[in-house]
């Protein structure tokens, strides 16, 4: 099967679709990575065959503080920019990330099927949930349901706003205005962090969590045999700022270890009981007793795949939402407003009660039940 997987650069996307391309790999699958230009030579030293993703850079006409248009109107012009090189590649599947739906766009004036990857829960509305993002669980008796129903009619005229938005998208570049959806939707998350709802979708699967590592480095740990505690700055541009320092500063008359994962230069003036570096996280992981996160996708799903516990430092975006299921599910502590007390104080809740830890261990139990993301990509090239 030659299969087009489309993903931007942030790395909560091309990192799963990184993850995915090896998946198609292993399976005997011949996999074309389409992403941004700074993960090109990291997926090719895994093998995978990559090309730069076109049209990501901003234009001046884009207004990136309204999400629909940023999310449409760039897919419609990303469409056009991938279209001569997606369309000599030959696939015979594409597979777009849910923030890159150019991918989609480009498959569907191609008129080859495509998948839609989504690298966390399923974040599409139902009539059962209240709002995504909210971070609430569904309400409950008659108080509860209205709530619920307010704050759907409330974010209703959102939704149709941005309906409306890639309806003239697509009508721009050809297509018609209907959006008849991809062929299957990837959920690539843990069911433990999945809502219960009467409405889920046929098309839709969840595969459990995509995670690649970038590196091949061993972050070397600090001395002694004090419990190890993980921070994961997020790498999104709306993660919490400040949790690095926050946490060494809590942190630093307990009796701990820290060793801080980042992409970025790791803080200077470390004290001894801590370290700071690029490496992988998933052998840290197997070290650490807890993890202070932002409680992005990527790091949450990893942790607690893990069986880590967390302690939830949440920015904006999709984090709010995730750390609240987390908190809910009974893995996680969530931080908020930051503050060295704050984070302490979490730290040494996570590492004093065993429920915690108890908790993810469940929640990665579950990873037991999930399908198999090549076998639907193949089944939806077979028809």
């Amino acid at each position: 099967m030659r299969v087009a997987v489309v993903a931007g650069p942030d790395p909560g996307h091309a990192f799963p679709a990184i993850a995915l391309c090896r998946r198609f790999l292993d399976a005997g699958d011949q996999p074309m990575l389409f992403t941004g230009a700074r993960w090109l030579d990291d997926a090719k030293k895994a093998g995978i065959t990559a090309q730069r993703l076109k049209g990501l850079a901003p234009r001046v006409e884009d207004d990136d503080m309204d999400a629909g248009r940023r999310i449409h109107e760039r897919a419609a012009y990303i469409s056009t920019e991938l279209l001569p090189d997606l369309s000599a590649t030959l696939p015979e599947l594409v597979v777009s990330d849910i923030l890159t739906a150019g991918g989609g766009l480009a498959a569907e004036r191609l008129d080859v099927p495509w998948v839609e990857l989504s690298p966390h829960p399923l974040y599409a509305p139902s009539k059962a949930l209240p709002p995504i993002g909210s971070g609430l669980a569904p309400g409950e008796g008659i108080g509860g349901r209205l709530r619920d129903n307010l704050m759907r009619a409330a974010t209703g005229r959102s939704i149709r706003q941005g309906l409306a938005q890639r309806s003239r998208a697509r009508v721009g570049v050809g297509l018609p205005e209907l959006d008849p959806g991809p062929s299957a939707r990837l959920i690539a998350t843990l069911p433990a962090l999945e809502v219960p709802r009467p409405d889920w979708p046929a098309e839709a699967h969840v595969i459990g969590p995509l995670h690649w590592e970038p590196t091949e480095a061993v972050l070397e740990l600090p001395p002694g045999a004090a419990p190890l505690v993980m921070v994961a700055p997020s790498t999104a541009f709306t993660g919490a700022v400040g949790m690095v320092e926050a946490t060494l500063a809590g942190l630093a008359d307990a009796d701990v270890r820290v060793a801080v994962s980042t992409l970025d230069p790791p803080p200077a003036d470390l004290p001894a009981w801590a370290t700071a570096g690029l490496g992988r996280q998933d052998e840290l992981l197997t070290h650490a007793a807890v993890v202070v996160c932002g409680a992005g996708h990527g790091l949450l799903s990893k942790a607690l795949l893990a069986g880590v516990p967390v302690v939830a430092v949440p920015g904006g975006g999709d984090q709010w939402e995730l750390a609240n299921r987390a908190a809910r599910q009974g893995s996680a502590v969530i931080v908020r407003p930051l503050s060295a007390e704050a984070v302490r104080a979490a730290v040494l809740e996570v590492l004093g009660d065993p429920r915690f830890a108890a908790a993810a261990a469940h929640a990665a139990a579950t990873a037991n039940d999930v399908d198999d993301p090549v076998a639907v990509c193949r089944k939806v090239l077979a028809g």
